[in-house]
């Protein structure tokens, strides 16, 4: 069939054709092949486009004038959005147009992240609020300067049901009872981190939102009254408590008589909970289906897994960090078929005869976490290969006796595996990668300090893990060139690499890695090998790159500096602590990277006092975070530092 009579049959199909091949297609890729079809096709999809995270706020309004069936808008990555962009949007849909409607693209909108865009205020928020009639959850969470106005504007989106205010520094109970009185149908909130927030405001939350299912005020200074509190929800089906130091077993005790429909607990890290706190959960939730109390026991007793044992539905059990004793294996083996993770990190006394007895009753197990368990040997893992054939995740990093024989037996039989954590398992080498590399779903490897690994083994993983968007080679010494090129013709949904210290990487091997183009995070620390070329390569090719980390690079020069403040313009976070850059390489890329929000730069000899003050002017309205030589504080003028300070950036003195 000719080209012409192939595109003239696609064309034929009806709109409610391509409408339904549209939904079908999974990630932003293929959905963006779909796009470049034809214009039809781009039609279709602006048209039925639900999602939509913006990466440049100038595209901002011409891109909410296409989408006009928008439900979720993210605006997380734009540093820039601020309460005059938002007047804009709410009164101009697109450039040109005269004072549209904003309705178009605000009517159907149910979800807003808004997530680190600390340059929007009380104004702006209130105008979204109001604007977004059907807006039901909204993310504001790391808007560290977000306070009670900020709270009081947010409250007028009364049909609100999910609500994320994780690191809003300045929320006090005055802001959280403005959304207790007025968004009466949440049914989720997140305070973790909103350290002004106290019993009194919880107390008032619990009175008024008695629709909660889900709610989180880990790192809170709340006490035991705020338990009382909690207990009333009779709806309560997720409760974290992580690291909440004033709470105690005493508090837990009226968890135990309230919160009916509880079905998961996280009291992580509470120091003052013991194995007495978590037996009156469990007394009053027979039904609990996960526990986390990691960093939280010093020992698993027989007397909570007396109560353990009787959790027939529990199906994830994080203990990390307690002690415990192989009979303890024996009694979760034997009584909690249903669970399907295990976290077990920093564990004192786990041996290959508990981990043995624990995988041949717990066969539905998809999850384990064996971090540092370090009397772990082959034994163990061929035990957990044979039994747990849906695993999808396992760490046993530092685990340090595991050797190709425990990897060979993980590739022949767990093929469902989407994540492992091999670091620092010095065992590991390309014959256990071969094996490894028939796990086909496999989308997260993590190989740091693996020294025993080369070319080769990312040979086998590059030809078959082609679904693999994380890959951590730091310190692999054996690798180079070559495997970084078997990586990028194989993995090419690879999103997150880590070579640093590898180093026998040079430019050629940058150049393959600028191939990947939907590569968003690089680490390249003390590459001694690449210069400008190479980095130039990977500026050009990787135009999603976000986050990249340079420090010991101190053969690149300014030319591949230039090509990142020409290329790179979605940056994010960049480290260039001890490179080669001068002044102006630094202020051009400080002033074009646009997006830029973290920057380290300490040690970077050839930038002078001067370079530094102009750099930072370049970036100084979106920057949020800079780290910097100590002295440099009393060099700078006092004009800059105010003005980072009152633009809420965090400078970091080193």
């Amino acid at each position: 069939m000719s080209s012409f009579q192939s595109n003239k049959n696609i064309l034929s199909l009806t709109e409610d054709l391509l409408v339904l091949v549209n939904e079908k297609l999974e990630g932003g890729s293929d959905r963006k092949l779909f796009r470049l079809v034809c214009r039809e096709f781009l039609r279709i999809d602006s048209l039925t486009r639900k999602h939509l995270r913006v990466l440049r706020i100038e595209f901002l309004p011409s891109l909410l004038q296409k989408h006009p069936q928008l439900q979720c808008l993210d605006l997380s990555v734009c540093p820039r959005i601020d309460d005059g962009v938002v007047s804009l949007l709410l009164t101009r849909v697109g450039p040109g147009s005269n004072s549209v409607s904003c309705a178009n693209w605000t009517r159907g909108l149910k979800v807003l992240i808004l997530s680190r865009a600390t340059g929007l205020r009380f104004s702006g928020l209130e105008m979204l609020a109001r604007a977004c009639p059907c807006l039901e959850s909204i993310d504001v969470s790391y808007c560290c300067g977000f306070g009670d106005r900020e709270a009081a504007a947010l409250s007028c989106a009364v049909g609100l049901r999910e609500l994320i205010m994780d690191k809003c520094l300045q929320l006090s109970d005055v802001g959280l009872a403005k959304i207790a009185v007025w968004c009466l149908k949440l049914e989720k909130l997140s305070l973790k981190w909103c350290m002004e927030i106290t019993d009194l405001g919880i107390d008032l939350l619990c009175k008024k939102c008695v629709d909660l299912k889900y709610l989180d005020v880990s790192y809170l200074k709340v006490t035991n009254g705020s338990l009382h509190s909690i207990a009333s929800l009779l709806k309560l089906e997720v409760l974290a408590l992580m690291a909440c130091p004033l709470i105690d077993d005493y508090g837990l005790q009226f968890i135990e008589r309230g919160c009916p429909f509880l079905k998961v607990i996280d009291v992580s890290r509470c120091e003052s909970v013991s194995s007495s706190g978590l037996i009156s959960v469990i007394k009053g939730h027979v039904n609990l289906q996960e526990l986390n109390a990691g960093y939280c026991l010093s020992e698993l007793s027989t007397t909570l897994l007396n109560w353990i044992k009787n959790l027939n539905h529990l199906e994830i059990i994080r203990i990390d960090g307690a002690r415990i004793s192989e009979s303890s294996f024996q009694v979760i083996s034997t009584n909690c078929k249903s669970l399907v993770e295990v976290g077990l990190s920093k564990c004192v006394g786990v041996t290959n005869m508990g981990i043995m007895t624990l995988v041949s009753g717990c066969i539905n197990l998809r999850v384990l976490n064996l971090t540092c368990c370090h009397s772990i040997t082959d034994a163990a893992i061929s035990a957990i290969a044979d039994s747990c054939r849906n695993l999808v995740c396992l760490k046993v990093e530092s685990c340090n006796m595991i050797t190709e024989k425990a990897v060979c037996q993980l590739g022949s039989f767990c093929l469902l595996l989407e994540e492992i954590d091999l670091t620092d398992c010095s065992g590991v080498n390309d014959k256990g990668l071969e094996y490894l590399s028939r796990c086909s779903k496999l989308s997260c490897l993590k190989l740091g300090l693996c020294t025993n690994i080369s070319d080769k083994g990312l040979f086998y993983i590059g030809s078959n893990c082609t679904k693999i968007h994380e890959l951590d080679l730091y310190r692999c010494t054996g690798i180079g060139d070559d495997g970084l090129d078997a990586l990028s013709k194989g993995c090419k949904k690879l999103m997150k690499l880590n070579i640093s210290y590898c180093n026998e990487v040079s430019d050629r091997g940058l150049g393959y890695i600028g191939r990947l183009e939907e590569l968003s995070d690089l680490e390249l620390r003390g590459l001694i090998k690449i210069t400008g070329v190479g980095l130039e390569a990977v500026a050009a090719g990787c135009k999603r790159l976000a986050d990249l980390d340079l420090k010991h690079c101190e053969k690149v020069d300014d030319s591949g500096f230039w090509a990142l403040a020409y290329y790179s313009r979605n940056l994010r976070q960049i480290n260039l602590s001890y490179c080669a850059i001068s002044g102006m390489a630094l202020c051009m890329m400080m002033g074009n990277l646009t997006r830029l929000q973290e920057a380290k730069l300490v040690h970077l000899t050839n930038v002078t006092v001067e370079g530094f003050e102009l750099a930072l002017r370049a970036c100084c309205v979106r920057i949020k975070k800079v780290k910097l030589l100590a002295p440099l504080r009393f060099l700078l003028s006092p004009e800059i530092l105010e003005t980072l300070h009152a633009r809420g950036c965090i400078i970091r003195w080193d």
